[in-house]
C-alpha cells in the first residue's frame, strides 16, 4: 500500500510573471500567476519547480496611491514578487492584504494551519462510482477489470479515509456499506468491499446523473474536509435528459471533486471531460480495460495527496479595472472565468479545488483604464484563499500583485513575456485540436487539415512532444514546423479519443532563462 506519511503543513506560493509595461493609451495586461503549494501531501507524480527566493511574508511599505512616477529605465520582462513595495497601490480593501499585522498561517508563505486530510481519520471522503450498465458485459472481461480496478483503488486508500462504493446503472445503487453511510479503511473493510465487489454484474442503462447525486449525500454526510469522487464509464448518458446531467453537475459543483474515466472506446468525450470540468477533476481514456487497474492507483494516489480543500483564487482589481479572462494553463488548460463569485467590492473568488503538493499556472488578463507615460498602477492582487476550517473568516493563503506602467519606450512595452507568449500558444493548440477533429467528423477534411496542421505547428514550437505523438496517429507530419500535414486515411477510434482527451494537456515553459528582478 502506498505510504502518504509526510508532513500535514503545506505552504503556498504566488508568482506573477508578467511585462508590466504599457504604451500610450494601453489598456490591457497579461500575466501567468504561479501558484504552488509544497509540504502537503504527494505530487502524484508531477514534479514540481525548484522553490524560489522570497521576500518576508508581510513587511511595511509606503502607501502610494494608485497612479505614481517609476524609474526612467524599466526592465522589461520581470517576475513580480508577491510583497513588492512598488506595487501596492490604494488602501486595503476587501480581498486585499494588510501590511501593518503578522501573517496568519498559511498567509504569505506561512504554513496552513486548518485541518488536512493526513491530519487524522474522517478527513478525507471517497466515492468510487463503478459503471455497472449492460455494455459492460462485452467484452466479458470489462466488467472484471472494473472490479480490479476498484479493488486496486480502495487498496491505496489511506487508512482511516472514509470510502463508499456505488454501483451505476440508469439507477446509482449502493454497494458497500450500504445505509447511507461510509465505511472507514482499514484492513477488514477493504476486504469486505472486495468481497461485495465479486457481485457487480452488469445490466441496465447509464444515468450518470444519478450516480453523482447519490456521491454527494454520501459525502455531505460523511463532514470530510476533502471529499473526492471517481467515476467509471463504457458508454453514453443514454438514459437521461443531458438537462437533467447538467442540474446534477450544477448540485455537486463545489460539493466535491471528481476524476472521470472512459474506458473502450464507447463513451462520449465531452460528456467525460465535461464532468471533470465541472467538478474540477481529471479526464482521460483507458482505452484496453487491462490497463484500468493501474490507472486507478495512479488517480488514488493522487487524490490521497489532497490536503487543502476548498482553495479559490481571489481576484481584486481598482475602480475602472476589470477581469477580462482568467483561465488555468497547466497542467492543462481550463477556463475559470465564468465560474466567478462575487466576494465583496471589485472582488471575485474563482475555484481550484483541493490542493497537494503541486503547481498550477493561470493566464490573467485585466483590463485597466489608461494613463499618462510614467504612471504606474496595481491592475490586480491576486490572493489565495480558503474557508476557516473552525468557521471564521477566509485565511488568505497566499498572494501576488500585477502591475501596470505605462511608458514611451517601446523596447520595454513591445515585447510579449516569454510565459504569456508560451501559454497563449498552448492555448491556441488544445483549441486546434478539437476544431480540427469536429471538421473531420462533419466531413470538413479542408477545414481538418488546417486546424491540426496548425496544431502540430503549436505543438513542436513549443516543445509539446506527447501532444505531437497523438497527432501524428491522426494526420501524416509533411512539416512539422511550417505545420503542413495530410489527414490519415484510416484512424482507431482509440486514437481519435485520446487526442481529444487528452488535447487541453499543456507543458510548461523553462523558466531558466527569464530575468529575474
Amino acid at each position: 500500500m502506498a505510504n502518504f506519511s509526510k508532513s500535514s503543513v503545506p505552504r503556498f506560493s504566488v508568482e506573477v510573471y508578467q511585462n508590466a509595461y504599457l504604451p500610450e493609451g494601453g489598456y490591457e495586461m497579461n500575466a501567468i500567476v504561479t501558484v504552488t503549494a509544497t509540504g502537503g501531501g504527494t505530487t502524484g507524480g508531477a514534479p514540481l519547480p525548484a522553490a524560489p527566493a522570497r521576500h518576508p511574508p508581510h513587511q511595511r511599505v509606503p502607501a502610494h496611491p494608485p497612479h505614481q512616477r517609476v524609474p526612467a529605465h524599466p526592465v522589461p520582462h520581470q517576475r513580480v514578487p508577491a510583497h513588492d513595495d512598488r506595487a501596492h497601490g490604494g488602501p486595503a480593501t476587501p480581498g486585499g492584504p494588510a501590511h501593518d499585522r503578522p501573517a496568519t498561517p498559511g498567509e504569505g508563505g506561512a504554513p496552513y494551519g486548518g485541518a488536512t486530510a493526513a491530519s487524522g481519520p474522517g478527513t478525507a471522503a471517497v466515492v468510487l462510482m463503478v459503471d455497472c450498465s449492460g455494455s459492460m458485459e462485452y467484452p466479458p472481461t470489462k466488467m472484471r477489470h472494473a472490479r480490479d480496478a476498484t479493488a486496486a483503488a480502495l487498496d491505496t486508500l489511506r487508512d482511516g479515509v472514509c470510502f463508499a462504493v456505488v454501483a451505476g446503472t440508469h439507477v446509482a445503487r449502493e454497494v458497500y456499506p450500504g445505509g447511507g453511510r461510509l465505511a472507514v479503511a482499514g484492513p477488514g473493510t477493504r476486504a469486505e468491499a472486495k468481497e461485495a465487489l465479486r457481485h457487480l454484474t452488469p445490466g441496465g442503462g447509464t444515468a450518470i446523473g444519478t450516480w453523482l447525486r447519490l456521491a454527494e449525500r454520501l459525502l455531505a454526510a460523511s463532514g470530510a474536509a476533502i471529499r473526492h469522487g471517481v467515476l467509471l464509464t463504457d458508454g453514453r448518458n443514454e438514459h437521461e435528459a443531458p438537462d437533467d446531467l447538467r442540474a446534477a453537475l450544477k448540485t455537486c459543483a463545489g460539493r466535491f471533486t471528481c476524476d472521470a474515466r472512459g474506458v473502450g472506446t464507447d463513451w462520449e468525450v465531452k460528456e467525460v471531460t465535461g464532468i471533470a470540468s465541472a467538478l474540477l477533476g481529471t479526464a482521460d481514456i483507458v482505452a484496453d480495460p487491462a490497463g484500468l487497474a493501474a490507472d486507478f492507483t495512479r488517480m488514488m494516489e493522487h487524490a490521497m495527496g489532497k490536503a487543502v480543500p476548498d482553495v479559490a483564487l481571489r481576484l481584486w482589481t481598482p475602480v475602472g479595472a476589470e477581469v477580462a479572462f482568467l483561465r488555468q494553463v497547466a497542467p492543462s488548460v481550463e477556463d475559470l472565468t465564468g465560474r466567478r463569485t462575487e466576494a465583496g467590492p471589485r472582488a471575485g473568488d474563482y475555484p481550484t479545488g483541493s490542493w497537494g503538493d503541486e503547481s498550477r499556472d493561470y493566464h490573467l488578463r485585466v483590463r485597466v483604464p489608461p494613463a499618462g507615460l510614467g504612471r504606474e498602477m496595481l491592475a490586480a492582487r491576486v490572493s489565495l484563499v480558503r474557508p476557516d476550517p473552525a468557521g471564521g473568516q477566509l485565511r488568505t493563503l497566499a498572494q501576488g500583485l500585477v502591475r501596470a506602467v505605462w511608458t514611451a519606450d517601446t523596447a520595454a512595452s513591445a515585447p510579449i513575456h516569454p510565459q504569456v507568449a508560451h501559454y497563449t500558444g498552448q492555448a491556441e493548440l488544445a483549441q486546434a485540436i478539437q476544431q480540427g477533429l469536429q471538421a473531420r467528423k462533419s466531413g470538413d477534411l479542408y477545414g481538418a487539415t488546417a486546424r491540426l496542421g496548425r496544431a502540430v505547428q503549436l505543438a513542436a514550437a513549443s516543445g509539446n512532444t506527447d501532444t505531437a505523438k497523438l497527432l501524428s496517429k491522426v494526420v501524416d507530419v509533411v512539416d512539422a514546423a511550417a505545420g503542413t500535414v495530410r489527414l490519415k486515411a484510416k484512424v482507431a477510434d482509440a486514437d481519435e479519443m485520446t487526442l481529444e482527451t487528452r488535447s487541453t494537456k499543456t507543458v510548461r515553459v523553462n523558466r531558466t532563462h527569464l530575468k529575474k528582478p
